[in-house]
């Protein structure tokens, strides 16, 4: 029992210390480094508040300032689509590591989502003062945004052991994974409301699991809803959730030992 502890500690050392490394080589050689993690989406969001709102002069939505709204759903849009697309060439980019017989490959994933997460936290935190400078007050729903987060992480890890195990066999994968979330990007309502569409297309937007975590995240900020108060979406979620990480880890099993070989 002991053994294994201290084999966890260990690992846990080595993805923290990984996902730091990380960070700082993704923005390495540039003159701001690693503030470009934090100023690229910021821009991004400021960019979509000054079009719909300066220019299409959209209104609140639900009585709520159209940029906290927009903000609430494309926070946690950053972090899905920045740690799937990191996490998808993570082994890839570590081919080295691959190779050495006594290392975790399957650390590699966790690393990017981890690397990712550091930027998120930030902006949750740039989420709240932005509630309170609105003068809108602390709630406890707000919290749930841990749960929200914890949804996220192992969706994550689910999707992007399958795109990182296929992606060494099939180069068109990293390509299909990019072309996918802008699609997805796209169909969420992220800066649209699910009010301009019909009826009888809600449910086809409600299937994608992203819809689940930009509306929990509203929910949690904007609405003050718990999660169990939409039991059906909730259920489907982690139903899609699980099928994931269990076809994930078993395509990663598979083809584990072939890595090296390709690599």
């Amino acid at each position: 029992m002991n053994i294994r502890f201290q084999e966890f500690k260990k690992t846990s050392k080595l993805i923290f210390e990984l996902s730091k490394s990380d960070l700082k080589a993704r923005y390495v050689g540039s003159i701001l480094g690693i503030t470009w993690g934090f100023l690229q989406p910021l821009i991004t969001i400021l960019i979509f508040w000054f079009v719909f709102q300066v220019g299409f002069k959209s209104m609140p939505v639900d009585d709520f300032p159209f940029i906290l709204w927009l903000m609430c759903a494309m926070i946690p849009w950053f972090f899905f689509s920045d740690s799937l697309n990191g996490a998808t060439n993570s082994i890839v980019e570590n081919s080295y590591l691959v190779k050495k017989v006594n290392f975790q490959v399957g650390i590699l994933p966790i690393v990017k989502i981890l690397s990712s997460l550091y930027i998120h936290v930030f902006f949750i935190a740039f989420l709240f003062l932005m509630f309170y400078v609105y003068d809108y007050n602390f709630s406890i729903h707000n919290l749930q945004f841990i749960y929200y987060l914890f949804a996220t992480i192992i969706l994550l890890i689910g999707l992007s052991y399958l795109t990182s195990s296929l992606v060494i066999f099939l180069k068109d994968v990293g390509q299909l994974v990019s072309m996918l979330l802008q699609f997805c990007f796209w169909l969420t309502p992220i800066f649209w409301s699910l009010d301009i569409l019909p009826e009888k297309y809600l449910f086809l937007i409600k299937l994608n699991p992203i819809y689940y975590i930009t509306e929990g995240y509203r929910a949690a900020f904007i609405y003050d809803q718990w999660f169990w108060e939409r039991p059906l979406l909730t259920v489907y979620f982690w139903v899609f959730t699980a099928f994931s990480l269990l076809i994930g880890v078993i395509v990663y099993r598979k083809l584990r030992s072939h890595f090296a070989d390709v690599l």
